[in-house]
């Protein structure tokens, strides 16, 4: 099998593509042949070496991967060699080979390619979780969408079009926004050249936005409190704003650390809004819960109401240059790898 290990933590020139042996499912697992390994930030978190969940260096990462099923271990009745799947998976998707339990797996339609299958679990999943899920969203609402043109983001926009009257703000730059609008979104937000929080409360006539959720952390985790409607829902998702070029800069994480104010309950209850953190990463003891919600998201894929964008797909061989054009926000939805390439 091949794989792409990230030996050390710094730039995009430390990704290799190796030569390793391949895997033998154990009991209650499936062995899946990766055709498509899905690239989240997470991924890149881990790369400059500020992912405290990532395995120790040599690491191969990946969450997410579509496939097909070629090895099933002891006692597993739900999935035969040949299904055509998608998977979460606890690390090591980015490789030609991958085996999980049988729970982190579900079948495909046939309508659903293996690009659309390993776009999805993250980052519809994250989506769901925070919008049905945690806090959900409700006919009339107004949701600020940060990153909205990323993977998460686009999620995000489909799943907020399922419910009635929900107006959608989302911040990128000026560029993506005329795909933002194809996409259904009402009021891109160009965060370079304005102050999303203004923005917010012009666009609500001064009452804020029901749902915010933001990726970006730090000092806009506060930002985005202040631009809450009262009774709303910030959801603290990631913190991509700890990253500040390719390799990792303590100095940058002091300061990024240093920003963020401390919340109190008494604080949140004398507001009447709430922070709520999401990650993905630490639901595995919640499977049956997380696989329901998979389960509902391959619904909607075949009422059409949900379909991943793919922006690109590269080589395995060139995973750097993946990185690099992910880290620098060019993305408009997933980036994906081609493991066979």
């Amino acid at each position: 099998m091949r794989a792409l290990v990230n030996r050390k933590a710094g730039g995009p020139e430390v990704l290799v593509v190796e030569e390793r042996p391949d895997l033998t499912p154990k009991a209650g697992e499936v062995r899946i042949r990766v055709k498509r390994a899905g690239l989240n930030f997470a991924d890149i978190s881990a790369r400059v070496g500020l992912y405290p969940d990532a395995p120790k260096f040599p690491m191969v990462m990946g969450y997410e991967v579509g496939g097909v099923v070629d090895g099933v271990g002891a006692g597993v009745t739900t999935l035969k060699d040949g299904d055509r799947v998608t998977s979460l998976c606890r690390f090591g998707g980015q490789a030609t080979m991958v085996c999980v339990p049988a729970t982190q797996v579900a079948k495909i339609p046939d309508a659903m390619s293996f690009d659309e299958a390993a776009a999805l679990p993250v980052n519809y999943l994250t989506a769901y979780q925070m919008l049905f899920w945690t806090a959900p969203v409700l006919p009339g609402m107004t949701v600020l969408i940060h990153m909205a043109a990323g993977g998460v983001g686009l999620a995000a926009i489909q799943l907020c079009k399922t419910v009635p009257n929900v107006t959608m703000l989302g911040t990128s730059s000026a560029a993506k926004h005329d795909f933002l609008r194809a996409q259904g979104l009402h009021h891109p937000i160009d965060y370079r050249t304005q102050d999303y929080v203004a923005e917010v409360k012009r666009l609500t006539d001064g009452r804020g936005a029901d749902r915010i959720l933001d990726a970006l952390g730090g000092k806009d985790w506060e930002r985005g409190v202040s631009a809450l409607r009262s009774g709303g829902t910030l959801f603290a998702f990631g913190w991509a704003n700890m990253i500040d070029g390719e390799k990792r800069s303590l100095l940058h994480v002091a300061k990024e650390f240093l920003s963020m104010k401390k919340w109190s309950p008494m604080q949140l209850m004398d507001l009447n809004k709430g922070i709520v953190g999401i990650n993905l990463g630490h639901l595995w003891h919640e499977g049956p819960l997380m696989f329901s919600h998979l389960a509902a998201l391959l619904q909607l894929f075949e009422r059409g109401q949900v379909k991943p964008h793919v922006d690109k797909v590269f080589a395995l061989s060139k995973a750097g240059d993946a990185h690099a054009y992910v880290q620098a926000r060019k993305n408009v939805g997933k980036v994906l790898f081609d493991v066979e390439a």
